[in-house]
């Protein structure tokens, strides 16, 4: 645990005891704060009770009295309207944060040489993957990596800082929009696409949270863009203006510029660019390209990424110049961090291979919970028989019509079954209703079309009508996977 200092003897609320909520009390406490809980529901404060916290009513509580409000990532800050105990806090004057500025708070309060690096990954989509990615890269370098946020462990229930060297955290637009100080050494925009867009009030607010992991950037830090959208240049004009350190990472190079080679090699850097040494044995690069699963950094060939089984499709490669670029900004020689990228198993739900049925294979991407994130997993395969659907964002999957040729055949569950139905056309489909009875079609329907096959689930959709969340989703879809008989396997 990591305990939160700065709150000795004084009154914090805390609201929302899921896991951010409670784990945000015990280090609040442990650092000499008096936390106060509440939840709207039962079960979160009979919790907080059985722990020996002090649980108080905030809807009759005296506000003057509390130093902060930690609040949940799960309620509004702003949109559709600020949460009640937000609304309470201002009137008080009491700040407003979360679990991620609590953690900025308590590293800042380390000393400079001794305190552990810290890289934070946000972004709509491959968040996960690549904080998982740059955590396996880092530990097979031989640092000691903890790694959580919004991926895993809550970023407060971590190791403390005397036993970390580096902490990898993923930060979601909630959690960002409750920071005030937080600059990590690596700070990572995967990329910028339509999500969560009640919670900001549209698109504006939300890449407005998401620039937030840049708000107190200094130049001694690192920036790490993806420019395969015209959000991420917006962000990398505006950091420049304030001449930070910014690295873009792009996988949409046009051929034409492309060095067919691959770039040049590392061994022969001494002699045809030896200016370039200081620069790329520190990890400070201006451009990382991925095209094509090839990475270059600035002219340099990195990495052929085809052996690399757990790391297939563009987007995986984004991922992979992600992680190797930050594993070189934290110090990772070049040969570790290439071994690492070669290494990895994978992250469970995100193109995950669970299952055999001879020549069939069975993908798991429960993690793409909307349309763009689909679109990564579609696109990675020439021809899929999909299964899609749960609680659908906004537009659907009207932005994936262009790759419905590669499907097969889909097989639509849940809430959103019947208007992907309609978007789908006369793209073959069928509506199942259940993931049980899709997995059935799927692998009956694959068997019959013969040879090597990928039965994919990559719903486009948030998972709330029929499941917890994607990582039940993505249980059941393995259950139902071996229930047919599959060979299981993790790739």
């Amino acid at each position: 645990m990591i305990a939160v200092p700065g709150f000795q003897g004084r009154r914090v609320a805390v609201f929302g005891l899921g896991r951010s909520g409670i784990t945000a009390a015990r280090a609040l406490q442990a650092g000499g704060a008096t936390p106060i809980l509440w939840d709207d529901g039962v079960s979160g404060r009979m919790q907080a009770e059985a722990e020996g916290f002090a649980v108080e009513d905030l809807t009759t509580a005296d506000w003057s009295a509390f130093a902060a409000l930690v609040l949940s990532p799960g309620a509004p800050l702003t949109h559709p309207k600020p949460h009640w105990t937000v609304e309470k806090a201002r009137a008080a004057g009491v700040p407003v944060i979360g679990d991620i500025e609590l953690f900025a708070r308590a590293i800042d309060t380390v000393p400079a040489s001794l305190r552990p690096r810290v890289i934070a990954i946000t972004g709509t989509n491959g968040k996960s993957t690549t904080t998982a990615l740059i955590g396996w890269v880092l530990k097979q370098a031989g640092l000691k990596v903890a790694i959580g946020g919004n991926i895993g462990i809550g970023v407060l229930a971590l190791s403390a800082p005397a036993e970390v060297e580096v902490y990898v955290v993923e930060t979601s637009s909630y959690q960002l929009d409750l920071t005030t100080s937080f600059a990590p050494d690596v700070a990572i925009l995967t990329n910028v696409s339509p999500d969560h867009l009640d919670r900001h009030g549209g698109m504006e607010g939300y890449v407005a949270a998401k620039r937030r992991l840049f708000q107190v950037m200094t130049p001694d830090k690192v920036a790490l863009i993806g420019v395969d959208d015209d959000w991420g240049w917006g962000v990398v004009n505006a950091l420049n203006d304030r001449r930070l350190r910014v690295s873009t990472i792009t996988t949409r190079t046009p051929p034409e510029y492309l060095d067919p080679n691959g770039g040049m090699p590392v061994d022969q850097m001494a002699d045809r660019l030896p200016d370039q040494i200081p620069a790329f044995d520190q990890g400070r690069f201006i451009i990382v390209d991925a095209t094509g699963g090839r990475i270059v950094a600035d002219g340099i060939a990195i990495a052929d990424l085809k052996p690399a089984r757990s790391l297939p499709g563009r987007h995986n490669a984004q991922n992979a110049a992600f992680a190797y670029a930050a594993a070189r900004a934290v110090g990772v020689s070049h040969d570790a961090a290439v071994e690492g990228l070669m290494t990895f198993p994978g992250l469970a739900h995100r193109m995950e291979t669970v299952g055999h049925l001879g020549p069939i294979r069975f993908v798991n991407d429960s993690k793409a919970t909307n349309a763009d994130a689909a679109r990564q997993a579609l696109s990675s395969y020439p021809s899929v028989f999909w299964i899609a659907g749960g609680v659908p964002k906004d537009g659907g999957i009207d932005d994936l019509a262009d790759l419905f040729g590669r499907v097969t055949k889909a097989y639509l569950i849940g809430q959103s079954a019947e208007d992907f139905a309609v978007t789908l056309g006369t793209t073959p489909h069928v509506v199942c209703g259940t993931m049980e009875a899709a997995v059935a079609g799927a692998a009956a329907d694959a068997q019959v079309a013969g040879g090597e096959q990928i039965v994919l689930l990559s719903p486009a959709c948030a998972s709330f009508d029929q499941y917890p969340d994607f990582e039940a989703r993505g249980e059941a879809f393995r259950a139902a996977v071996l229930n047919q008989g599959a060979t299981p396997l993790r790739s």
